[in-house]
């Protein structure tokens, strides 16, 4: 199928795609940038916005830059860029390794991660790694601009805080402190295929115990979401397999997991049982591998 007829716009600077926005937005006017979401279901004729508003020609949404403890990262910037560190420390080798997971090499090499955030799959990781380290988005209409917060960014399935007339224009994570361990993993049924259920762990270790815990399970819930409960078990433990097995045991017993015609809600809590278990494991490895690297 085609999509429905609709006027095309390409504003060059943000100041011409809010006031864009800001006239469309009533109409169902949508924002392209990579793509990868918006175009099949316009194909399908599931979306039949009046008006498109094409940012992939201002520049300055093309960002990739350390700013202020924090990595920014533009509209524009596509899912490939972290295909290799794009910053020193772990929050670089983090994302370089959290993309391999992201779809197949064709859509990384279109779509953005800010449109992962604005389309707020459940299944995102990017969506994960955003609550995972309390990151924020800049959101800007004709009107003014705004911080929003991970935790009040993220509402519902791919439903945000984002209001019609707004343009998401760059993300915001903190870079992490030299010996922070991460470790990422999600499952699903084949490669490339959408996270049934995925989790994302980082902490410190002070005096052989865990320090300064982040946990959070995406996939599974409506949205993703930093998990206290485990947080709290892993907090002055040992890095191991007691506490982590503690932590994941919480995690999935925190969750409400979602459940569709494929997958049952216990299918999904034990997969929450064994990602964030997964998850710790790969972040306590890639510490003990780090600290051969350097002997």
């Amino acid at each position: 199928m085609k999509p429905a007829a609709f006027r095309y716009h390409a504003p060059k600077t943000v100041g011409e795609a809010v006031a864009i926005l800001a006239e469309v937005a009533a109409e169902d006017g949508r924002v392209l940038a990579g793509g990868q979401s918006l175009v099949p279901t316009m194909a399908f004729r599931l979306a039949k916005p009046a008006h498109l508003v094409d940012i992939n020609g201002v520049e300055e949404l093309k960002r990739l830059a350390v700013e202020e403890g924090k990595l920014v990262i533009g509209a524009c910037v596509r899912h490939a860029a972290f295909q290799q560190p794009v910053c020193a420390g772990p929050l670089g080798r983090l994302l370089a390794d959290v993309v391999r997971y992201i779809a197949h090499h064709p859509i990384r090499t279109r779509g953005t991660f800010c449109g992962s955030l604005a389309h707020a799959d459940p299944a995102s990781e990017w969506c994960l790694v955003l609550a995972a380290l309390d990151g924020e988005v800049l959101a800007k209409n004709a009107h003014g601009e705004r911080l929003i917060g991970a935790r009040d960014f993220f509402q519902a399935i791919m439903t945000t805080a984002l209001r019609e007339d707004e343009l998401l224009v760059e993300a915001r994570l903190p870079l992490l402190a030299a010996d922070t361990r991460c470790g990422f993993y999600e499952f699903n049924r084949r490669a490339g295929d959408f996270a049934m259920a995925a989790a994302l762990a980082a902490y410190r270790v002070e005096g052989g115990a865990i320090v300064e815990p982040r946990l959070a399970v995406g996939g599974a819930e409506p949205t993703p979401r930093r998990i206290g409960e485990a947080e709290r078990r892993l907090a002055g433990a040992a890095p191991g397999d007691e506490a982590f097995r503690a932590a994941a045991a919480a995690a999935a017993e925190a969750v409400d997991p979602m459940e569709d015609a494929v997958t049952t809600a216990e299918f999904r809590r034990e997969l929450v049982l064994a990602v964030v278990r997964r998850a710790l494991q790969r972040a306590h490895a890639g510490s003990a591998s780090a600290a051969m690297r350097g002997s």
